[in-house]
C-alpha cells in the first residue's frame, strides 16, 4: 500500500513537471513570435583598397668608449655621415629628425681563475641616438630603409626599423564607408521585408561596427576585436559594419 502510494506521488510529480515545461516553452514561444513579427533587423558591411600616402622610418646607431667624451665625439661623427647619406638620397631637413642622444654605461664581466663568475665592472660609455624620417616619397624612403649598407662600411652601426605606412585621408575614407555600409544594411532589410511580405516601419536603432584597416589580402583573420589599425603595410583595406533595425507596420 505504501509502495503505490509512493509511485502515484512520484508519477503526479513527473507530469506536473512536463506541464509546467510545456506551459514554459509555449509561452517563451509565444514571446518570441510575438516580438519577431515586430522587429526586422540587418548587418550591412563596406570596404575598399586603398594605397598609404604617409611613410615613417626609424633608424637607430650606438657609439661605446672607454670615455663619454669618445664615445659622444664618436656618435656625433656618426650623425653627420647619417644626415649626408640621408641628404644624398633626397632627404630634406624637414623630412629627417634626429633626437637627443642617451647615454648608458657598458659593463664587464668578471670570472675567477676556476672560471666562475663573481661579477662585473663599468668600463665604459655607450651612447645611442635615432633617428625619424616622415615623408610622402613612400618609394624613396623604402630604398633608404633598405640599403644602409654605405653606412655600415663607414663603421656606422645602424639599425633600421621596418617603415610604418599612414593614411592621411583616413577620416574622409571612413565617413564614405559607413555610409556605404549603412545603404548595404537597409538595402538587405528590403530584400528581406519584400520576401516575406512584410512592410518597414521607422527606424528603430542603428550600430556602428568597429573600423577595420588590414593588409591588403589578408582575409578576416587579421581582424580585431576591438578594430585593427595595419601600420607594416603599403597596401590595406578598410572596412566597417553597420547594423539597422526597424519596425514592421
Amino acid at each position: 500500500m505504501e509502495q503505490n502510494k509512493k509511485g502515484w506521488l512520484g508519477a503526479l510529480i513527473i507530469g506536473l513537471s512536463v506541464v509546467a515545461s510545456c506551459v514554459a516553452l509555449a509561452f517563451g514561444l509565444a514571446n518570441f513570435r510575438s516580438e519577431g513579427t515586430h522587429l526586422i533587423s540587418a548587418t550591412g558591411s563596406a570596404s575598399v583598397d586603398f594605397e598609404a600616402d604617409t611613410i615613417i622610418w626609424r633608424g637607430y646607431f650606438t657609439a661605446t668608449d672607454y670615455t663619454s667624451r669618445g664615445a659622444y665625439s664618436k656618435i656625433k661623427s656618426d650623425a653627420e655621415r647619417v644626415k649626408e647619406y640621408l641628404t644624398k638620397a633626397g632627404i630634406t631637413d624637414d623630412e629627417a629628425v634626429f633626437n637627443s642622444v642617451d647615454i648608458g654605461r657598458t659593463y664587464r664581466q668578471i670570472y675567477d681563475e676556476n672560471g666562475d663568475y663573481v661579477g662585473s665592472e663599468e668600463d665604459g660609455y655607450e651612447l645611442t641616438q635615432s633617428v625619424i624620417v616622415t615623408s610622402s616619397d613612400l618609394d624613396k624612403v623604402e630604398q633608404i630603409s633598405r640599403d644602409i649598407s654605405s653606412l655600415l662600411d663607414q663603421g656606422v652601426e645602424l639599425t633600421s626599423d621596418s617603415p610604418e605606412y599612414y593614411y592621411s585621408g583616413l577620416e574622409t575614407l571612413k565617413l564614405d564607408l559607413i555610409d556605404k555600409a549603412s545603404l548595404n544594411s537597409k538595402e538587405r532589410i528590403d530584400i528581406i521585408a519584400k520576401n516575406s511580405g512584410a512592410k518597414l516601419g521607422k527606424l528603430k536603432n542603428s550600430s556602428l561596427g568597429v573600423f577595420q584597416i588590414t593588409a591588403k589580402n589578408s582575409g578576416t583573420s587579421s581582424y580585431s576585436y576591438d578594430g585593427a589599425f595595419d601600420t607594416t603595410s603599403r597596401y590595406k583595406t578598410a572596412t566597417i559594419t553597420v547594423k539597422l533595425e526597424y519596425d514592421l507596420k
